[in-house]
């Protein structure tokens, strides 16, 4: 599997009961799929898988893949606690059809190195699909190190790795020493760094509200080679993407861009709370400066 353009960690759009709003869903795909991304991961952190039930992880993948219906590459996210709980997924995601998996570090356990190799290992013997690990330190507790990187690195359904740590080494690391994984830019505000050490694919959250975007700037700097005009685009992201990943609000953020855009959001559910109207201004005004500027970058 080759991974290649803008991949779109999707939400998960809640009713104001807090149930899954199945028809929203259904048209966040298919306006992603309209823009022409080059695929959609269901179930990763922006999905909010965390605080969905087995049963509502399934129903998603199930969905998606018949809504999409082969136009465009389903990804499907088995991570969580327990370990028999990723398995079942890795499982279920082979016979219902998802093209590839994300896999991270189980949250909160902190296994070994060896141990977290077992595991990833223990996803692919079942699945036996494409994998595309997820390394977010930040979030599950834990890195994926060398030591990890050479234990699965034999494995042919290994092919890519999302790095997430926000490490700048980590990409020279990976783009120099473990070519045999496809790198993915996986921190927002460091997309620029990643093209620039040979990433070929974004996993993007900026993506669910600004998909024509963010595959301008794949093909400015990874089809163009284009980095001056890329740096311009990132600096009028940049206020945007730093307080996605720094700002403490990420979920409802992301949604509430989403409804800016005329797209659909909704709620997060708890622990997660409704952001204030003062962060909800200055996302609007991000959003807005953000498109102005990049609509005008890219009439000249």
């Amino acid at each position: 599997m080759q991974l290649e353009g803008i991949y779109v960690p999707i939400i998960t759009p809640f009713r104001n009961d807090l149930a899954m709003d199945m028809e929203a869903y259904g048209e966040v795909i298919d306006w992603q799929v309209s823009n022409g991304v080059n695929g959609i991961i269901i179930g990763g952190s922006t999905g909010e898988f965390f605080s969905l039930s087995t049963a509502e992880r399934q129903e998603q993948l199930t969905f998606a893949v018949e809504r999409i219906a082969g136009r465009i590459p389903v990804i499907f996210g088995v991570n969580g606690i327990p370990a028999e709980r990723c398995y079942e997924m890795a499982e279920f995601a082979s016979i219902a059809g998802a093209d590839a998996l994300l896999v991270a570090a189980p949250p909160y356990i902190l296994p070994s190195q060896d141990e977290l190799a077992k595991h990833v290992l223990e996803i692919d013997r079942i699945a036996n699909l494409p994998i595309i690990l997820y390394n977010y330190p930040a979030r599950t507790g834990v890195a994926m190190e060398e030591e990890f990187l050479q234990r699965i690195g034999s494995s042919k359904n290994i092919v890519a790795i999302k790095e997430s740590s926000g490490d700048a080494a980590r990409i020279q690391l990976l783009a120099h020493g473990y070519r045999q994984f496809q790198l993915s830019a996986g921190a927002e505000d460091q997309v620029l760094e990643f093209y620039a050490w040979g990433a070929r694919s974004w996993v993007s959250v900026i993506a669910n509200f600004l998909p024509a975007e963010a595959l301008a700037i794949h093909e400015t700097c990874v089809l163009r080679g284009d980095f001056a005009t890329g740096r311009k685009m990132m600096q009028a992201l940049l206020p945007l993407m730093l307080c996605l990943e720094k700002g403490g609000k990420f979920l409802q953020c992301v949604k509430f861009a989403c409804e800016i855009i005329g797209r659909p959001g909704g709620p997060v559910r708890p622990p997660l709370q409704p952001m204030g109207s003062e962060l909800q201004q200055q996302v609007l005004q991000m959003v807005k400066n953000a498109k102005t500027t990049l609509s005008d970058i890219d009439k000249r």
